[in-house]
């Protein structure tokens, strides 16, 4: 029903992590980013913005021809509005969800994957830069510590907002965070980690890139649109 177009990043794993949560048939299409396969023309008509991932619905609720569609947020609610799932109806649950979405999208996702990009992958190792960002995931690190505090999941029940969340906090270690420093987000971490189809989902990282490597300087030029 769904083709998936996907590699083994954190916003490709929150599309694996909602198709089997929701049990949902899907097929993966590989798109080796260090190769450079997300600037095909194929894969460009689905994700003009090239970057994964990218979904084809093949079956949607209206009956027509295929949906396509680019940004992992845009997919996942999409994709529970067509399930009826992990995405509550009523107003006010709804938009404790969303919001929490696209907190994700606009502030926890970006700053970190800043944080990734000047702290393991830049040419130049800048002081100000790695603290300035190392410090903003620290803040919302925070923000989310404090709103696990008294709720199970970050909207009350598991939801969409949990799925984007998630993977962004595997790599903890790697953006100079400590869990033991946010009680309730290690909590709320080792819950969902322990979660089959979060695990199922890893795996199939595991298939689609089962040795992954360091990207190589020509990988970093191609991905950073760095000067060659």
């Amino acid at each position: 029903m769904i083709d998936l177009y996907y590699w083994t990043t954190p916003n490709g794993h929150k599309i694996t992590i909602f198709l089997e949560e929701a049990n949902i048939p899907y097929t993966i299409h590989p798109i080796n980013i260090g190769k450079g396969e997300q600037f095909q023309p194929e894969f460009l008509k689905i994700a003009p913005n090239n970057r994964i991932p990218a979904i084809v619905d093949q079956a949607p609720t209206d009956g027509g021809e295929p949906i396509s569609l680019f940004e992992s947020g845009a997919i996942l609610q999409y994709l529970s509005e067509k399930t009826g799932q992990f995405l509550p109806a009523d107003l006010r649950a709804r938009t404790e969800v969303l919001q929490w979405l696209y907190w994700q999208m606009g502030g926890l996702g970006p700053m970190l994957g800043q944080n990734h990009h000047f702290s393991g992958y830049a040419p130049e190792k800048i002081p100000y830069a790695i603290n300035r960002y190392v410090k903003e995931t620290a803040r919302l690190y925070g923000v989310l510590n404090q709103r696990l505090a008294e709720r199970e999941y970050v909207a009350g029940a598991y939801s969409i907002a949990d799925m984007a969340i998630y993977p962004w906090i595997v790599p903890y270690a790697k953006q100079g965070q400590d869990l033991h420093d946010f009680p309730h987000l290690k909590r709320w971490f080792n819950a969902i980690a322990a979660r089959p189809a979060v695990q199922r989902a890893y795996g199939r990282a595991k298939i689609v890139n089962p040795a992954p490597k360091p990207f190589t300087d020509d990988e970093k030029k191609l991905l950073f649109n760095l000067e060659k």
